[in-house]
């Protein structure tokens, strides 16, 4: 802010860049290395301000648009004079959805758009209104396709939604983890050796989804949902199970990460705290094991710390969940499969 140098996220490099003007109109490059050209993503001057950077080799293919926004199909109509508000709606949305493509890239997980990169298999965007005197615009998956209600962007008509449907956390950034969650279930288990796995520990997804579905709402969770499950909902149908999992698997790594770029410890906080052990695993036996295990216990410490924190400020638990034991196995099953498709990647 003192010397107005332009910035730009490299999401391959997970880095936040100092820039400079490079030798050609609108392009830059890293003011320490003075290495390769980037373009700023065009929807840098929009409601979206995506500050992210991409090859000026990749611009002409895609618009010059990022490895986030090049995954959108449909946005908002930002024209609308019934609805000016948006622009804004829309903006809070991709800030939530390119703190989620970050993390699916750090994870090493393929992220391409269904658009221009992989239209077989690729990952696309609807972001919709709702008519105003029309039927609601569903947030979901299919095929692909994530669609989200914009109106999940406004806070105060998102907060009654979750109070009416008895939630404990209900935020942009969640729902889009959990939709990508069930994108690569398609993407990474149907069809492969991980379904056996999966069955395994989250069900028979050939279970009759609408009817499930039905019941759920019509009945609500078991009695004793919070000794299998990791929410409610989990408990609707194996596939909502997964991506429950996933998004919460998805919370802990983020968090996790962002504690330690930061420097934060927690070895030496004082707090009451039985770490989890070996035996709660799904695989103890793995050559990973020790290292999820820390990720693990070091995420239930961190959410213990930043639960009483947002306590002493009079905000709601930073993190609302308690992971039960039969949760565990279920998300050392994802960190495998994650673990697994980034080193086939990387090995072709």
């Amino acid at each position: 802010m003192a010397c107005n140098t332009p910035l730009g996220y490299h999401p391959e490099q997970a880095l936040l860049l100092s820039l400079m003007p490079g030798t050609t109109h609108d392009t830059w490059v890293d003011w320490k290395t003075e290495g390769p050209e980037y373009h700023r993503c065009a929807n840098l001057n929009t409601p979206a301000a995506c500050n992210w950077l991409l090859p000026v080799s990749e611009s002409l293919a895609h618009k010059q648009l990022c490895r986030a926004c090049r995954l959108n199909r449909t946005i908002p109509d930002l024209a609308d004079p019934q609805h000016p508000e948006n622009g804004e709606l829309w903006g809070r949305i991709e800030l939530a959805k390119r703190r989620l493509v970050s993390a699916l890239l750090v994870m090493g997980l393929p992220v391409a758009s269904r658009e221009t990169e992989d239209t077989a298999r690729g990952l696309m965007f609807d972001f919709l209104r709702s008519p105003d005197c029309g039927p609601r615009v569903m947030t979901g998956h299919n095929d692909g396709l994530i669609t989200l209600d914009i109106m999940e962007a406004d806070h105060g008509k998102r907060e009654t939604t979750r109070e009416a449907m008895q939630e404990s956390y209900r935020t942009l950034v969640g729902h889009l983890r959990h939709e990508v969650g069930h994108y690569y279930w398609d993407r990474v288990v149907a069809g492969t050796e991980w379904l056996s796995g999966f069955r395994a520990l989250f069900g028979d997804e050939t279970q009759d989804y609408g009817d499930r579905l039905r019941a759920y709402y019509k009945n609500g969770p078991p009695a004793d949902w919070a000794l299998h499950f990791v929410s409610a909902y989990a408990s609707s149908h194996p596939w909502e199970d997964w991506a429950e999992c996933w998004a919460h698997y998805m919370h802990m790594r983020d968090t996790v990460d962002t504690a330690q770029s930061f420097g934060l410890s927690i070895d030496s906080t004082q707090l009451e705290f039985t770490p989890f052990q070996m035996d709660d695993l799904h695989q103890p036996e793995h050559p990973q094991a020790d290292r999820f295990l820390a990720l693990l216990n070091r995420w239930t410490q961190l959410t213990m710390l930043l639960n009483g924190m947002s306590r002493a400020m009079g905000q709601p638990d930073f993190y609302p969940f308690v992971l039960a034991h039969e949760v565990v196995p279920k998300l050392q099953f994802i960190d495998l499969l994650v673990n697994a498709t980034r080193e086939q990647a990387s090995a072709s």
